[in-house]
């Protein structure tokens, strides 16, 4: 990209990196880059500068909400929904997040043994029956992604309570220290308008819906995990693959969920 004459017949001074900036933001707003946004040596070499020029215009676009960037990580256009989970299979939000690019980190918030009295009933249990609880805040590449909160009975899983869930997957230590493997479950998913709090747990802008995900966990026929999830709906998309043969349906959700809703059937989660 070189200097072009003005109409006035002298040079053109505005610096490359502005040139860049427009035209990025130009096909940006034209939805152009729907599917990926191009890394630096490829823009660098689209536009015939260099990356330290790349760097400044994407510096602007990032000031502007457009792209959204973390240190070693491509950049990306905002809002763009880069973690897709299958619908009928089992998944790893973990594995999902590092394929799509981007670290997975988390922020745990409460790790402990508790009751929960309604927890217990949907495992099947005694009221009274002690749980242990991990909560966290699920981030990709530094970015608030999810708030995860998972209930297993204590006498199953109380050897976790050793575990830093800061980068790592909760089903693969349940597995290592507890000798415990998920082979399917029940998933519901629904749309919802998140609250105030939620929106400021998960750096929401006004108006971006989430996603609430309800999920029973099983193992060899006993249920072995509750778990809410609220995922933000600008980074999360589900992807469903049918065929004429088998399809997939869509049912409204049985008890116990007491709300009328519509529900994705078939999930088998892992997280």
């Amino acid at each position: 990209m070189s200097e072009e004459p003005t109409p006035e017949g002298g040079r053109d001074r505005t610096p490359l990196w502005r040139h860049v900036r427009d035209d990025l933001r130009a096909r940006l707003e034209q939805g152009e880059f729907g599917d990926s946004f191009p890394g630096e040596m490829e823009l660098a070499k689209r536009y015939e500068v260099s990356r330290h020029t790349v760097r400044a215009a994407l510096r602007d676009l990032r000031q502007e909400g457009l792209v959204t960037a973390a240190r070693g990580r491509r950049p990306r256009a905002a809002g763009e929904a880069v973690i897709e989970q299958p619908v009928g299979a089992v998944y790893s939000l973990f594995a999902s997040v590092e394929a799509a690019g981007l670290e997975q980190r988390s922020i745990v918030r409460a790790l402990d043994v508790r009751a929960d009295a309604h927890v217990a009933v949907r495992l099947g249990m005694e009221e009274s029956t002690p749980l242990l609880y991990l909560e966290r805040i699920r981030l990709a590449d530094g970015e608030p992604l999810a708030h995860d909160k998972v209930w297993m009975l204590a006498s199953d899983a109380r050897a976790l309570l050793d575990v830093d869930f800061g980068h790592t997957a909760l089903y693969d230590e349940l597995a290592v220290r507890c000798g415990i493997r998920l082979v399917g479950g029940e998933e519901h998913i629904k749309a919802v308008t998140p609250t105030a709090a939620e929106q400021k747990l998960l750096g929401l802008p006004d108006g971006v819906a989430a996603f609430s995900i309800e999920r029973l966990g099983r193992t060899h026929g006993r249920t072995v995990e509750w778990r809410t999830t609220l995922i933000r709906g600008d980074r999360f998309s589900v992807v469903a693959r049918f065929d004429a043969r088998t399809g997939y349906r869509l049912d409204p959700a049985p008890a116990p969920f007491t709300r009328p809703r519509r529900s994705l059937r078939g999930l088998d989660p892992v997280l």
